[in-house]
């Protein structure tokens, strides 16, 4: 009879504070460049350089399939202490994270093209993401075996060095920004190459701690059950359905900066702001759901139903704390945040006029947010892509109906809609999670 595992208060957040540490840090990046340019009084950079981050949050999002799966196996093979498919649980999706990054890099040209043309924007605006893109796209085999390194780690528990990895790169990238545009005056230029180097550094430094404790295990896997068919199928049909899901959320994304675009480089730059905001929030979010991951997926592997009863409560209610503690945050100091990202009065009164929105994100959100990654940890992906396919649908009508009317805030109208469809629709599809699995 197997026994039964407690996880206390304690233990879920000395497990969940370095994985919110970790997953804070990826969005301040983006939001240090954004800071550091927006001392520079000129609208067209800060949305140059936005223009330009989405469209790396695209490529890399689409491809985010390789950490919240890599995750998930990882978690359920070492649940039920399969050593040799812990290690073929980075080892398979690493190959497709050096292929994808290969392709990227290879064809840079024609995905910046199709950007603009999605994207819009003015032409000094575009001008200044063509510079940012072109030299931050070097480091994208680097960042998509970041996120099989960062998953794998997750899914072992092995959140501080997860964190050591993460938070290496991020400062390693802060310090570059404001040394490389604010000492050497070099601009978006600068902003962009203290990304490269930073996100090469920080994953070579990944790489370099986990072969080096697992030299020899890794030596040991051989090519015929690295290729098991079965295996790879699994694995290919939790990422089509994760791959699917991140397109619906990037089609909502694009489509949303479009807009914001054509109503001029002022929203366009205040939009950018607010997302840079609910970045962080969302992301301080992941950090309950990446800990709620590792103890379902422990829980499957080690057919621990409790254990994962008790993960998902206590997803839910540190979510629900953070999300108040949050929207708290943003009602206090709103416009003091908003002071950090940019120097232009204009940029600033728009965005401060538009935080009330973001008042609303981490309440209406946070719960779609913790329960994906109750999903992950299970590797049940079929339905996060349909929640997020519904939320879409949502998304488009509220578009329809009130952007021409409310124009920018019909457009924040239809963000939190989709917000709170996401964490509606999924929760219908809780009782999947468990069928089956103890």
């Amino acid at each position: 009879m197997k026994k039964n595992i407690v996880f206390s208060q304690r233990e879920f957040m000395v497990l969940a504070i370095p994985l919110i540490i970790s997953g804070i840090s990826t969005p301040i990046l983006g939001a240090v460049d954004t800071a550091v340019i927006g001392r520079i009084p000129d609208p067209a950079s800060i949305g140059g350089v936005a223009i330009g981050a989405v469209i790396f949050n695209t490529l890399y999002w689409l491809l985010g399939f390789l950490r919240v799966s890599t995750s998930g196996f990882t978690a359920q093979a070492e649940g039920a202490n399969n050593q040799t498919e812990v290690l073929l649980s980075f080892l398979r999706p690493m190959v497709l994270a050096i292929l994808f990054g290969l392709i990227f890099v290879l064809f840079q040209k024609p995905i910046l093209a199709a950007a603009f043309l999605l994207l819009g924007g003015g032409e000094d605006v575009q001008s200044y993401a063509a510079t940012y893109f072109s030299i931050r796209i070097w480091s994208a085999p680097f960042i998509l075996a970041s996120y099989v390194i960062i998953g794998w780690l997750i899914g072992l528990g092995k959140v501080k060095l997860a964190l050591v990895t993460q938070v290496v790169m991020n400062v390693m990238n802060i310090v570059l920004d404001v040394l490389f545009v604010m000492g050497f005056g070099m601009g978006v230029e600068g902003v962009a190459l203290a990304t490269l180097i930073a996100e090469i550094s920080g994953v070579s430094l990944g790489m370099l701690l986990i072969y080096s404790k697992d030299k020899e295990k890794f030596s040991k896997v051989d090519m015929i059950t690295l290729l098991d068919a079965g295996s790879l199928v699994k694995m290919m049909k939790v990422n089509r359905d994760l791959f699917l899901r991140t397109v619906c959320l990037l089609v909502m994304t694009g489509i949303f900066t479009s807009m914001g675009a054509s109503m001029g480089e002022v929203t366009l730059a205040a939009n950018a702001i607010l997302l840079q905001i609910q970045y962080i929030m969302a992301y301080f979010f992941s950090g309950f759901a990446n800990a709620s991951s590792i103890l379902v997926g422990r829980a499957i592997g080690g057919e621990q139903y409790p254990l994962y009863r008790r993960a998902y409560l206590l997803s839910g209610q540190w979510g629900l704390l953070s999300a108040i503690l949050l929207a708290l945050l943003i009602f206090t100091f709103g416009e003091t945040i908003v002071s950090f990202f940019a120097v232009n009065e204009e940029v600033r009164g728009m965005a401060n006029s538009l935080l009330g929105w973001m008042l609303l994100f981490p309440l209406v959100g946070f719960w779609g947010l913790q329960l994906e990654g109750i999903f992950a940890g299970a590797t049940e992906a079929k339905p996060v892509r349909d929640s997020i396919v519904l939320a879409l649908i949502v998304f488009l009508a509220v578009l329809w109906f009130f952007v021409p009317v409310m124009q920018n805030h019909g457009l924040w109208l239809a963000f939190i809609l989709f917000s709170f469809s996401r964490s509606f629709f999924l929760s219908v599809f809780i009782p999947r999670v468990g069928k089956g699995k103890f």
